[in-house]
């Protein structure tokens, strides 16, 4: 199907800023179809699996038929489940974010009935409800449906399943005769082909099964990380695994651009792809990353349709993507030409699901890693290092250095595997208080830096909250933070110059006893 963007749809404009605000671009295919057919007052039928957007396609035309100013109830959406929802209850009102006036409530078993009565008589539009709870209500008489316009069944197969035939024909029965019906389910049974004869009218079909897609040739690992850590954790892998080319995907325009900046403040070499860029300044990104120019794109699924690189060895997924279909498309740009590609996803919390989902889906294991700690990262370095100057001692004429080094023994007291030491520490950047230009910060101790932290005594702070923060926020280890000297208002702390970088990162703007603290680099006049 031919790409559709939610402009296209006749959308009203307070719909169309949330949507913009969500960070979508393009209709995923349900919606183009679903979203002109209902915005038409036809009924519907749409046979979609979860994952396909179809809470947005029946949401977005409920919400513009509703009348803000009219308090009564107009729409009800009846779901099988109450995390289902309160998940389409909480997608519904981010689409109704500038829209004023218009109410919408989940109810479901398990919540007190008082509360949700309560809530009801402020006078609600929209009811996102499970069959049961809203059949109480109706009993009751604290759900009149005289004013209502539309009825949407969603998951209704599933509803089938888990018994609620009766109250769903029950509920057919009680709402008016003018009404839509729309029906969604990702298979269509015997009784739900009974209900849309019974109470649809002419209703339009609409299909949409997703393709079977497998992802062979990649690697695919994923890391739990809160929200905050990602910039750090991705950080770290891309200096692990060092790719010569990487796309990180984001979903929404805001984060590819505060990441791009977060990543050129990190040194590296990043550029960011979206649909509110021009297509001059999308062409030459894409020049510079075909080039080398560029090592990292961080773009949004609708801008990374043209990427077609063979070079890029790692993709990541910075934000899960909302469509499982995307994780296929978005991995699918490593891996080409024969090579191994690796890809690696960012999950947090309850995202641990919708990551077995998209396992599921996609006929794939996905393999759970470690978060690379900093040590990691300089074995990591180490390592690599090693590995170039085995090769240099293979292929390359050292003579005029050896003899250095032969001079060197013989002048001093230096071993030749001490030159070899220094000259390694030298190589991996241990001096990193120089290359860093942080200058002299008035460490103590050889090797460390300095840091001023704008929190104290009489913000009764102990040297614990100090170390805690430290270790917590950024990783490293506790031991290795040297003297903690603590005054009335602030504290001065030193820390190996290797670290110091990745401590003033990832602890600024955090919050030691409830104050938010600021971290940097000593100033030694």
């Amino acid at each position: 199907m031919e790409e559709v963007r939610f402009e296209e749809l006749g959308i009203g404009p307070e719909i169309m800023r949330a949507v913009k605000k969500m960070g979508f671009e393009e209709a995923s295919p349900i919606q183009a179809k679903a979203i002109p057919v209902m915005m038409s007052g036809r009924d519907l039928i749409g046979q979609a699996q979860t994952g396909t957007g179809k809470t947005a396609a029946f949401g977005i035309p409920l919400l513009e038929k509703i009348d803000p100013k009219n308090k009564k109830l107009q729409a009800i959406v009846l779901c099988p489940t109450r995390e289902l929802a309160i998940q389409v209850a909480e997608e519904i009102r981010h689409l109704a974010w500038y829209m004023h006036g218009i109410k919408v409530l989940p109810i479901y078993g398990g919540q007190e009935i008082v509360k949700q009565i309560r809530s009801l008589k402020g006078g609600i539009q929209l009811i996102i409800g499970t069959p049961g709870r809203v059949m109480d209500h109706m009993r009751r008489k604290t759900i009149r449906m005289e004013h209502l316009h539309t009825v949407v069944l969603d998951e209704a197969d599933e509803m089938l399943n888990m018994g609620f035939r009766e109250d769903i024909e029950t509920i057919l029965e009680e709402v008016p005769e003018e009404r839509q019906t729309v029906l969604f389910s990702a298979t269509m049974p015997k009784p739900i082909l009974d209900i849309t004869k019974k109470y649809q009218k002419h209703a339009e079909l609409i299909k949409v099964t997703k393709k079977e897609l497998t992802v062979p040739g990649i690697e695919q690992y994923y890391y739990e990380v809160k929200p905050k850590n990602k910039e750090e954790v991705l950080s770290r892998i891309l200096d692990i695994y060092n790719p010569k080319l990487s796309v990180v995907f984001c979903n929404t325009k805001k984060q590819v651009d505060l990441l791009v900046n977060g990543l050129l403040g990190r040194g590296y070499f990043a550029a960011g792809l979206h649909g509110d860029m021009k297509q001059a300044q999308r062409d030459r990104v894409m020049e510079g990353f075909r080039k080398g120019k560029t090592d990292i794109l961080v773009a949004t699924d609708v801008a990374a349709r043209g990427i077609d690189v063979d070079e890029v060895e790692a993709v990541f997924n910075y934000d899960l993507p909302q469509d499982d279909e995307y994780y296929v498309h978005r991995i699918g740009r490593t891996g080409r030409a024969g090579r191994v590609g690796r890809s690696f996803s960012f999950v947090s919390g309850r995202e641990v699901y919708k990551l077995k989902e998209i396992q599921r889906y996609c006929k794939t294991k996905i393999y759970a890693q470690k978060v690379p700690s900093l040590n990691d990262v300089a074995n990591t370095k180490i390592e690599k290092l090693m590995d170039t100057v085995n090769r240099m001692i293979e292929e390359e004429d050292l003579t005029m250095y050896l003899q250095l080094i032969q001079s060197e023994v013989n002048d001093t007291d230096h071993t030749s595997m001490d030159i070899a030491a220094a000259l390694l520490k030298l190589c991996a950047g241990k001096k990193e208080d120089k290359e860093e230009g942080f200058g002299d910060t008035g460490a103590e101790e050889p090797g460390m830096i300095r840091l001023f932290i704008n929190i104290g005594k009489k913000d009764r702070a102990k040297p614990g909250d100090i170390l805690g923060a430290l270790a917590g926020e950024s990783g490293i280890p506790g031991k290795v933070v040297g003297m903690i000297d603590m005054y009335d208002k602030y504290t001065f702390v030193e820390v190996p110059a290797e670290y110091a970088r990745e401590i003033i990162n990832s602890v600024n703007n955090t919050k030691i006893r409830g104050k938010s603290v600021a971290v940097e680099p000593a100033n030694q006049k």
